[in-house]
């Protein structure tokens, strides 16, 4: 499923917005599947509480760019190794609704074993799910929002949605509508 992936090769302009960083990271398990991590934002956070996302962020001094702040971030968030992480590509940068910030998402490929370990002034909860099920189109629903659709997916009892629903969806090809 690697070959699979939908993924821009080239780094993203960075337009007239800031820039933040999030990190798409990818491994294979044991039995030989592609898992994406994912995180839930504790119920106390001052934005996107209880939101599930990719770790990630606004950008530091010193990050170089998103890659540096997306890294940076998943080592804070949930302890991922950046000697671990090998840069597959990019997303296509989302603009945020809440914040003039332009998101990067950088996909990158973790190299295991992982020994993730969670921050718990950011991180409720760390999620696991196959890329193969979140690359079903029979898994995923929506309800009509302006003039758009809200994609969602019911991931372990919370629902996955909104900029990281978006992102998942083009990693995977399920992109329209």
């Amino acid at each position: 499923m690697w070959d699979q992936l939908h993924h821009i090769d080239t780094y993203p302009e960075p337009g007239d917005l800031p820039q933040a960083g999030v990190l798409v990271p990818l491994y294979e398990d044991d039995g030989g599947d592609i898992r994406v991590v994912l995180t839930k934002r504790p119920d106390t956070m001052p934005t996107h509480a209880g939101h599930i996302s990719f770790p990630g962020g606004r950008p530091h001094p010193g990050d170089g760019g998103p890659i540096g702040t997306a890294i940076r971030e998943a080592h804070e968030e949930v302890g991922i190794d950046p000697e671990q992480v090998t840069v597959l590509g990019f997303l296509e940068p989302i603009d945020t609704v809440e914040f003039k910030l332009m998101v990067v998402p950088v996909v990158a490929r973790i190299s295991t074993p992982l020994n993730l370990v969670r921050s718990e002034r950011e991180v409720a909860r760390i999620y696991h799910p196959r890329l193969a099920d979140l690359a079903d189109p029979d898994q995923w629903a929506y309800v009509p929002w302006q003039a758009w659709k809200a994609w969602y997916f019911n991931l372990e009892g919370d629902t996955l949605w909104g900029a990281t629903a978006h992102m998942v969806r083009l990693l995977v090809g399920l992109n329209e509508g």
